[in-house]
């Protein structure tokens, strides 16, 4: 989430495509069908081979476990960031039982009638409430998906107003399930930092009150899933993402992989985590955000609940000093969070094209 907009563009009437199910459940409108470079593949949606799965972090063994086991986990941590930009972490300490009752308060929320859902709007070119994000043009494709995204901390970002009052229990639950996965996000960017051969503490410090924010992606079947896509291949603006994937949904997340789209396997009970175009800039370029997408399913439904996790809008950001040398010299400028943030979601999700905003112009192609 970031500050409104200081312009937007008026986008007429979006279908919403669990109604457009409900009703002709074999259509796919124009406006969804994805040109040919564009479209997922059955060669995308393959099981990959065994050194294509992404790495898994048992958080318990960088918390708790012996000095060999700390090390070992801090040093597979260092390679995924580095050679993935994405990790599943296990033994995290978030209860699965609340796990399970936040994305079945997501899936009643989805369930509702659609003038229930309609009563928390996105407004055009902001990114809260129900509805589509980055939509800025009448003949833009949009994404096979219906979303709920919130603002959570700090309290000043949130609008009240699009917080659902149904179904019983949803907000109270999801302060719950923020404070723990904001406490996830602290503890990772300690071993994040630990991992660069940083100050523990770094990132923390350096965030201030952190920007924290969620959306709840709900992608219906599509009679046609080789024509459509479920979101856009693009990176995070955020320092980390963490994606917790509803149990029993069909494949979706795909990760782009030396020029190939990696399907997500998640491991039961564990969450996704990838780094934000923050935490690249941060790095100067060390550990990378990754382009990623979400594609559809002919029969299956499939929900995610994704939180966003950033410095402070007011804070300057820039490489540390510490990451910069001869070998590695600097590639991108120093910029306030709160204008990259305007800048992102003012465009369209279109890979890695928001982050051109941070570097240096002759480390453009870079």
């Amino acid at each position: 989430m970031a500050p409104t907009p200081v312009s937007s563009i008026k986008i007429g009437h979006i279908d919403d495509i669990q109604e457009l199910r409900k009703t002709q459940p074999m259509a796919v409108p124009d406006r969804y069908v994805r040109g040919m470079s564009e479209r997922p593949t059955q060669l995308d949606s393959a099981p990959q081979s065994s050194s294509m799965h992404v790495p898994i972090i048992d958080l318990s063994k960088l918390v708790g476990g012996n000095e060999n086991q700390s090390h070992t986990e801090l040093s597979k941590l260092s390679a995924a960031c580095e050679e993935w930009g994405f990790f599943q972490v296990v033994n995290h300490g978030i209860d699965l039982g609340l796990l399970e009752i936040i994305e079945k308060l997501a899936m009643e929320f989805f369930a509702l009638p659609l003038e229930e859902k309609q009563k928390y709007p996105m407004a055009p070119g902001t990114v809260q409430g129900y509805g589509h994000a980055f939509v800025f043009s009448e003949d833009q494709k949009l994404d096979w998906c219906n979303m709920l995204a919130l603002g959570v901390e700090p309290y000043y970002i949130r609008n009240p107003k699009l917080w659902p009052t149904e179904p019983v229990h949803f907000s109270e639950t999801l302060e719950t399930y923020s404070r723990n996965i904001r406490e996830l996000c602290q503890n990772l960017l300690r071993f994040i930092a630990m991992s660069l051969r940083l100050k523990q503490d770094m990132f923390n410090e350096m965030f201030g009150v952190a920007v924290q924010a969620v959306r709840m992606n709900y992608y219906p079947p599509c009679s046609r899933p080789d024509l459509v896509l479920g979101l856009s291949p693009h990176s995070d603006g955020s320092a980390l993402t963490v994606l917790q994937q509803g149990k029993g949904n069909s494949v979706g997340l795909q990760i782009l992989k030396d020029n190939t789209w990696v399907p997500i396997q998640v491991v039961p009970n564990a969450l996704v985590i990838n780094i934000g175009d923050t935490m690249e800039v941060l790095t100067n370029g060390k550990y990378k955000s990754v382009e990623h997408r979400a594609v559809t399913h002919k029969e299956n439904d499939r929900l995610s609940i994704v939180t966003f996790y950033a410095p402070s809008y007011d804070i300057e950001l820039g490489p540390l000093p510490e990451l910069v040398d001869e070998k590695q010299p600097c590639k991108y400028r120093r910029y306030n969070h709160g204008e990259y943030s305007r800048h992102y979601i003012t465009n369209k999700l279109q890979g890695k094209k928001t982050l051109e905003f941070a570097k240096i112009q002759n480390n453009i192609s870079s």
